[in-house]
């Protein structure tokens, strides 16, 4: 009687264990499950800036990989000069968008600015508003950055 008591708390023991070992999975496992959203802003007219947010960009698609991040760059204000055709960072926007790296620019501060859509890098999107964009990102769980 006591051996199959025995046996009985064995099986359940195992059985258990075959639960948590079956549901536990490593940490890094369960990252790559989750898709990464990383909003950025760039509001400087500093190609510095705007070559930091570039790599920033660039190491989370490399460490992540590109397919399991959505990355997200807001220009708006002084930044939206580095959007325009002649941008001494326009290669590496291109770059960037050429990686799968979505870049907005603010319609306020197009119009602001007396810019069209004429005067900006091709590929880019537009958003209404720059501000606006970045906290319905964040509300809708996007990570922020502001290089």
């Amino acid at each position: 009687m006591q051996s199959l008591t025995v046996s009985r708390f064995a099986a359940c023991a195992l059985a258990a264990l075959a639960l948590l070992v079956g549901t536990t999975a490593p940490a890094h496992a369960q990252q790559a499950s989750v898709r990464g959203k990383v909003v950025m802003q760039v509001s400087d007219a500093d190609p510095a800036k705007w070559n930091l947010a570039l790599n920033n960009a660039k190491n989370v698609q490399t460490d992540l990989g590109a397919a399991n991040v959505d990355i997200e760059i807001v220009a708006y204000g002084p930044g939206i000069g580095m959007l325009k055709v002649e941008s001494v960072v326009g290669n590496r926007v291109g770059e960037a968008l050429a990686a799968g790296v979505k870049v907005v620019a603010c319609e306020n501060t197009l119009q602001a600015q007396k810019l069209t859509h004429a005067d900006m890098l091709p590929k880019i999107d537009y958003v209404p508003a720059g501000v606006v964009e970045l906290m319905q990102k964040q509300q809708q769980g996007w990570a922020y950055i502001r290089p």
